[in-house]
């Protein structure tokens, strides 16, 4: 994992994106009053998860007081409690919760990670910043390609930042570029035309509090693309006794 490692390390020390910077400094200085008495994270958020996984879950970015505060992507909010949730139902996770970075969680053959690996302020990153954050995800799919097998892609936004970046690592993006959907289904096949190199991407939509509270995504959707998407990452998942 030694060259994962390498990456994370070095994301974590990014300073690239002067708003991002700022924004993630004062968060963790001025801290919510639930969390006072914790010290942020404060820094770019690298991916999490095995460095031989064959499913990749790629969100928006860390958000302000989750994983911005415990340095472990979607750990302590309440998008995390919805994604680690099922993919502990589906079996692909030790524990159904993932509260801070030392809490024990594993996944098994699954990594989560980002297109923007700061928390920006409202949730939302601009074009640019996205794209200067791009060669992190770029070199990250690079070192999980001789594994990875499928890939879920939590909203729109991590959509359209993916592509480019599957296409500068080695895989061939249609054209035109797939739209996003909840259930879309989108095979990459390896530049080289190597078909051990290809992807199965799946589009979710995110997990986000505003889609999980009115109902446009429910427990029962996401584990059902987890679990297809998991499939074909051939892995094995369980059914949900809930």
């Amino acid at each position: 994992m030694g060259a994962l490692t390498d990456l994370d390390a070095r994301i974590a020390g990014c300073r690239a994106c002067p708003r991002l910077v700022a924004w993630r400094e004062e968060v963790a200085r001025t801290r919510r009053a639930a969390f006072a008495d914790q010290t942020y994270w404060g820094r770019p958020v690298p991916g999490y998860g095995p460095a031989d996984a064959s499913l990749l879950v790629v969100g928006l970015a860390p958000a302000a007081h989750g994983g911005n505060r415990t340095g472990r992507m979607f750990t302590g909010d309440r998008s995390g409690d919805v994604l680690y949730a099922a993919l502990h139902d589906v079996g692909l996770a030790s524990r159904g919760t993932s509260v801070s970075a030392d809490d024990g969680l594993e996944l098994y053959g699954v990594r989560v990670t980002s297109p923007v690996h700061c928390a920006p302020p409202a949730n939302k990153p601009t074009p640019g910043e996205r794209d200067t954050c791009r060669p992190w995800l770029v070199r990250e799919l690079e070192l999980l390609r001789p594994t990875l097998r499928s890939v879920v892609v939590l909203g729109a936004f991590g959509w359209q930042a993916a592509l480019p970046a599957f296409a500068a690592a080695g895989w061939t993006v249609p054209r035109p570029r797939p739209v996003f959907a909840h259930g879309a289904r989108v095979s990459l096949g390896a530049q080289d035309g190597s078909a051990a190199g290809s992807v199965e991407l799946f589009g979710c939509f995110h997990v986000s509090q505003r889609n999980t509270f009115t109902g446009r995504l429910t427990p029962a959707m996401l584990r059902d693309v987890l679990r297809t998407a998991a499939g074909a990452a051939g892995l094995t998942t369980r059914p949900y006794e809930g």
